[in-house]
């Protein structure tokens, strides 16, 4: 501690003696309703920038006597004020005020989404382009977050792209992820892969987590809140970037992007392009991946414009599937990096269990203001993936002898020559990699309506259509020497013998729809504002099995089981004075069970008739305070979650059982608060602390086993989980960060995080016996990322070099965990976070 404390005098001893002198100039940014906090100002052709405070002020030291600075925000048109300052002096511009752009691609379906401070009642963080290109370097995408009230996020396994995150205490499945206004989440288990998105960090402008029932006016039934994130838009401005990056464990990364600027004709065209690559931090995960951004538009005219955008990442990387004790990595001889699931063949890495995919989103923006009072945007997306994940196939026992120790890579020679002896037999090979592929096709439109009935009161109503066929199979990959693998499991080709390639264990596809329709009222009269929102959905889903039924059973395909879902929210928002406001939300929403609670036991015979819909009650209560230098937020909040789906299968001496839990409910409530303090222009203080308390809330009796036969096995048994927390996330975290300008364009970075009260995973079923144990509570955990950003003259171009490190101090923690027999860290599985990790990046602009 007294190293830390040492350190930090170092630190704010160099930030406050670093101060500089320049010309400066200063000013108000307005909208049409008053002062415009989180602003933009950039000095035109450099990087040099700021942003307004919480009345709307900013303050620039600029390099040159005279020149222009540009000023942009979210949602309005960008604006360019020309200055002209004497060297040593301050220059007030006085009040700018910006004018809303409606015909901002970006903005033409996430408009209406995207919260307003002191306006929108919701809890709410907003994270812009630049401090994720500053923070981010080589960490998973949602850690981007981890610094919000109410985020836990950790890298799970540690493959590239194999981040998680929870949101008040809820799965990825319960948060809707939106990008431009597209909802992403999977159709059938509603689960973010966000390996999908692996380049999305280079290509967004703002990221906005919306806790709680969130602003959202689309149909979208999230329970712990909503991540909405806006992509980049065309640039306004011709020029481009050139962008290299390295780190730890042979990270590279090389992107550009380039921007025809708007042309004559009313066109412009964005592109960007970037590629990584990483011999992994844990063992065996090595990657390797690419990502494309494309934007085309047009103002067709005053009154309508379109916008094409596509983007996607396509990657492979090595994973770590599998968690081990405690004691395993303290015994491994790379420690917390230690992974049981990779091998060497003739010397070379062989990835036991890997992920490739590659998944495009794209979408037609159309924006048509109607009138002075009415506007309609409309977006049609199409997305399609390709990929899956890779593992093992015939005799496990094989994969588990290794080079060596316990500790080292799995012997995949000794595995070929038994496959060779088997084939000079005439037998298949014993034990094969596989790959379970999870292929879909996705459609939709967006449409809202927005229309002012008077100065304060707006009413809009939108419809939100999706269909949606995820293709799933397990395939062969590498027989291992082998010359066939012998499966049985297709009743159409009974003792198949398959070559790589072909369709092995399972083939099924998911047929899942869903419409929604959504209406609101808001109301604004700039100290009260206040809305009340409906939406209506019907989820419907379809499964189709080429395995287990001939092709001539009627049986291949299932009828098509139809959930009605709906919501109900509202909220207000009071500005007592210029410095305090306060809000308060509540709402109710049922939402349709997941595809596997309807579809049980992986066949279309036992359908689960008893499937209900779940049920979501939250309440929230906000206060805000502003000033020009301290800006804080407190927030309480209660969510009652009942009927929650919760199926189980397992298998015991190769027999398949399942479990319908029914009834299961949960309460997650808790505070929040957050505040910004800049004391000068040139430094700003952040800092969070989330409490959280997250229980399951009933004990669930008379639960009954059924075989794979859909019979009854044994007596129904209870399950006592009353009082046992919510697990897999941590339900405290607290944040201090501090941001310091050392000298014109040059920025410093320190943040602290804190994470404790984390339980691990465990199954529901486990707890049979009254007076239940908690699951294993993991040691809490802190770690210090710094960064450093310098911005200097290239020539004639702009160039920006960043260093990164996170983990400064190598702490050694548990981020992940899944509960043993004993409830203890010796039985516990759990995955270590990162060591200290660096990254360094060089940017020129152009």
């Amino acid at each position: 501690m007294k190293k830390i404390t040492q350190l930090c005098l170092m630190l704010l001893f160099f930030v406050m003696s670093s101060a500089i002198y320049a010309q400066t100039i200063t000013g108000t940014i307005l909208d049409e309703s008053g002062p415009l906090p989180g602003a933009n100002i950039m000095e035109k052709g450099t990087t040099n920038g700021t942003t307004t405070d919480f009345d709307g002020k900013f303050s620039l030291n600029v390099k040159e006597n005279s020149g222009s600075i540009v000023v942009s925000f979210i949602g309005f048109t960008n604006k360019t004020v020309k200055f002209t300052v004497v060297a040593g002096e301050t220059k007030d511009l006085g009040s700018i005020t910006l004018a809303s752009d409606n015909a901002l691609d970006e903005i033409i379906v996430t408009a209406v989404s995207f919260a307003v401070d002191r306006e929108t009642p919701v809890a709410v963080s907003t994270i812009k382009a630049q401090e994720i290109e500053a923070k981010l370097g080589s960490q998973e995408f949602p850690e981007i977050l981890k610094s919000t009230p109410g985020v836990y996020a950790t890298k799970s396994g540690g493959g590239f792209g194999d981040g998680r995150l929870s949101l008040r205490g809820f799965s990825s499945e319960n948060v809707a992820v939106m990008i431009n206004g597209v909802p992403v989440n999977d159709m059938e288990n509603g689960a973010v892969y966000w390996s999908n998105w692996a380049g999305l960090a280079d290509v967004t402008s703002a990221m906005q987590v919306q806790r709680g029932l969130g602003a959202s006016k689309v149909a979208v039934p999230s329970i712990g809140g909503t991540v909405n994130i806006l992509s980049k838009t065309t640039d306004v401005e011709k020029g481009g970037s050139i962008s290299v990056g390295v780190g730890n464990d042979g990270y590279q990364k090389y992107g550009a992007t380039v921007s025809t600027g708007l042309l004559d004709s009313g066109w412009a065209v964005t592109a960007s392009g970037a590629k990584t690559k990483s011999d992994g931090y844990i063992d065996g995960t090595q990657a390797e991946g690419y990502n494309y951004f494309l934007n085309v538009s047009n103002q067709l005219n005053d009154n309508h414009k379109i916008s094409f955008t596509t983007f996607g990442a396509p990657q492979w990387h090595g994973q770590r599937q599998n968690r081990s004790t405690i004691e395993t990595y303290r015994n491994a001889e790379s420690g917390t990096r230690f992974n049981p699931d990779w091998g060497l063949r003739d010397g070379n890495v062989v990835n036991i269990e890997d992920n490739f995919y590659h998944k495009s989103q794209s979408s037609l923006n159309h924006y048509w203001t109607i009138g002075e009072k009415s506007s309609l945007s409309t977006a049609l997306y199409a997305s399609w993936g390709n990929g899956g994940g890779g593992g093992t196939a015939g005799d496990s026992n094989l994969f588990k002898q290794r080079i060596g120790g316990d500790d080292q890579p799995v012997d995949i020679d000794n595995i070929v020559e038994i496959n060779r002896a088997a084939g000079a037999q005439g037998f298949g090979s014993e034990a094969y990699l596989r790959a379970s592929r999870n292929d879909h096709s996705w459609f939709g439109a967006l449409s809202t309506f927005k229309t002012d009935l008077n100065d304060n009161l707006a009413f809009v109503a939108g419809v939100d259509l999706r269909t949606y066929t995820g293709k799933h199979f397990s395939e062969v990959t590498d027989l291992l020497g082998g010359a066939y693998a012998l499966d049985n499991n297709n009743v159409n080709n009974p003792n198949a013998a398959l070559q790589v390639g072909d369709k092995r264990d399972y083939w099924n596809d998911g047929d899942v729809g869903w419409q929604g329709l959504f209406t609101q009222l808001e109301y604004n009269n700039d100290v009260l504002a206040g809305f009340i929102s409906a939406s209506v959905s019907n989820t419907s889903y379809r499964r189709v099995d080429y395995f287990n039924y001939l092709d001539s059973d009627d049986l291949q395909e299932t009828d098509k089981y139809n959930f009605a879902g709906f919501g109900i929210k509202g909220g207000a928002n009071y500005n007592l004075n210029e410095n305090n406001n306060v809000f308060v939300n509540i709402g109710y929403l049922e939402k349709a069970p997941g595809f596997d609670a309807v579809f049980l036991n992986y066949d279309n015979e036992h359908i689960n008739e008893d499937a209900v819909n779940q049920k979501i009650f939250s309440f929230e209560l906000g206060y805000g305070y502003r000033s020009e230098k301290f800006a804080a937020n407190v927030n309480l909040y209660h969510t009652k979650w009942d009927d929650r789906s919760f199926t189980d299968n397992f298998t015991e001496d190769n027999i398949d059982y399942f479990v319908n839990l029914l009834g299961v409910n949960a309460l997650h409530q808790g505070a929040e608060f957050d505040f910004n303090y800049r004391p000068s222009d040139k430094l700003t203080l952040t800092g969070m602390l989330s409490l959280g308390n997250w229980e399951w809330d009933n004990n669930v009796l008379d639960v009954q086993v059924y075989d794979e036969a859909n019979n009854a096995v044994g007596d129904p048994i209870d399950l006592y989980i009353e009082g046992l927390k919510v697990s897999d996330a941590a339900q405290t975290t607290a944040a201090l960060g501090l941001n310091y300008e050392v000298m014109d364009k040059t920025f410093f970075s320190v943040d602290y995080n804190y994470f404790g009260n984390y339980y691990a995973d465990f199954d529901p079923n486990d707890r049979t016996t009254e007076g239940a144990p908690q699951s294993w509570k993991a040691p809490d955990y802190s770690t210090f990322d710094a960064s450093v950003r310098y911005g200097f003259d290239f020539g004639s171009f702009d160039a920006v070099l960043t260093a990164r490190m996170n983990n400064v101090f190598d702490a050694e923690y548990i981020a992940d965990a899944r509960d043993g027999a004993d409830h203890d860290a010796a039985t516990a599985l759990v995955w270590y976070g990162f060591g200290r990790t660096f990254n360094f990046s060089a940017k020129i602009n152009f």
